[in-house]
C-alpha cells in the first residue's frame, strides 16, 4: 500500500491471531496487487491501457462495485471527486520541488472528467483516449474494511486494522476500553491535533501534509482540484468517524476538496469529524473546544 499498516488483534491463542492475520494481509495484498498504479500486471493497469486508447473493456463484480461508489462519490461532490483526475501526476511532480506549467495542466484537464466516461456494467468505455482512472481514493479505504470484517468472521471480536491512517475498529479491548486514535497535527511533525477513542467504527483522515511541495511560502498538496488541475488550498486536514472506513474516507477528501464550503457540508453529514484549516483554525464535532 505504500505506506505503513499494521493489524493488532486479540486471540486466545497466537496460532489463531496468526492464521487470521495472515488471511487479513493477503485479502489486502490481493487488493494492492488488482488495483496498484505501480504495477503494469495489475488490473487497473490492463483498464488504463484500455482508457489511453479510448477503448472499453469489462470488468468484475468487484471492480464494478468500486466503480459504482466512485460515481456516487463525484454525484455527492458535484463533481470534484473524480477517479480520472490521477492523470493530473503527470503534472505535479512534488518530488522536484517546482510548480507545474499551466500548458501542462491545461493539456490533462482535457482527458479528465467522469462524464467522458461511459459506465454500464459490466462495460467500461472511455470517450477520450489518454484517460487513466485511479482507486486511490478508495481501494485502501476499502481494504481496510474488508479485513476487519475477515477478522470478525474468523472470531475475532477484539483488534484495530491500520493501513496508513485509515483506521477500522474490529472491536474495543478486551477490558472494555476504546483504542486511543492520535489525529495528525498537518504543521508540526511528530505532533498531534487531538485524540479520539473509539469503541467500534472507522476513522480516516486527508491532509496536505503526506506529499507537498512549499514554494515562496506558499503549500501545495497533493490533494488537486480535477476542474482547475491545481492543489486545494483552504482546509489543511480532515478526519472523519464513520461505521465504515470507505465512507469515512471519502467523506474526508471530499471536504478537502471542497475548501471553504468543506466545513459546512461535513456538519451536513452529521458524521462525527474535525477540520483544520490553513490559517490554524480548527472545527467540526469531535473535538468541540
Amino acid at each position: 500500500m505504500g505506506t505503513p499498516c499494521d493489524i493488532q488483534l486479540f486471540a486466545k491463542t497466537q496460532t489463531q491471531a496468526k492464521q487470521v492475520a495472515d488471511a487479513a494481509i493477503a485479502d489486502i495484498q490481493r487488493l494492492e496487487i488488482r488495483y496498484s498504479r505501480y504495477r503494469p500486471d495489475s488490473f487497473l493497469a490492463a483498464i488504463n491501457r484500455v482508457a489511453a486508447l479510448g477503448g472499453s473493456i469489462e470488468v468484475d463484480a468487484e471492480t464494478g462495485g468500486l466503480l459504482d461508489y466512485a460515481v456516487a462519490c463525484h454525484e455527492q461532490s458535484e463533481g470534484l471527486f473524480d477517479i480520472t483526475s490521477g492523470i493530473l501526476r503527470q503534472a505535479w511532480r512534488f518530488d522536484l520541488g517546482k510548480l507545474p506549467d499551466e500548458e501542462t495542466i491545461q493539456n490533462l484537464l482535457g482527458k479528465i472528467g467522469w462524464h467522458k466516461v461511459h459506465w454500464q456494467s459490466p462495460l467500461l468505455e472511455f470517450t477520450v483516449a489518454g484517460m487513466e482512472i485511479d482507486f486511490g481514493g478508495i481501494v485502501k479505504e476499502y481494504a481496510v474494511d474488508r479485513a476487519a470484517a475477515l477478522c470478525r468472521s474468523q472470531g475475532i471480536n477484539h483488534g484495530v486494522v491500520n493501513l496508513g491512517g485509515d483506521i477500522k475498529i474490529i472491536g474495543p479491548r478486551t477490558d472494555g476500553s476504546p483504542w486511543r486514535i492520535g489525529i495528525r497535527h498537518p504543521r508540526q511533525q511528530n505532533a498531534l491535533l487531538d485524540t479520539v477513542s473509539l469503541h467500534h467504527g472507522a476513522l480516516a483522515s486527508s491532509g496536505d501534509y503526506e506529499r507537498c511541495i512549499l514554494i515562496d511560502g506558499v503549500r501545495y498538496g497533493h490533494i488537486l482540484n480535477p476542474k482547475t488541475g491545481w492543489p486545494v488550498k483552504y482546509l489543511a486536514a480532515v478526519s472523519v468517524v464513520s461505521d465504515f472506513c470507505v465512507i469515512a474516507g471519502s467523506a474526508s477528501t471530499i471536504a478537502m476538496l471542497k475548501e471553504d464550503q468543506g466545513p459546512e457540508w461535513l456538519d451536513s453529514l452529521g458524521l462525527p469529524h474535525y477540520w483544520f484549516d490553513v490559517e490554524g483554525r480548527a472545527g467540526g464535532s469531535l473535538f468541540a473546544a
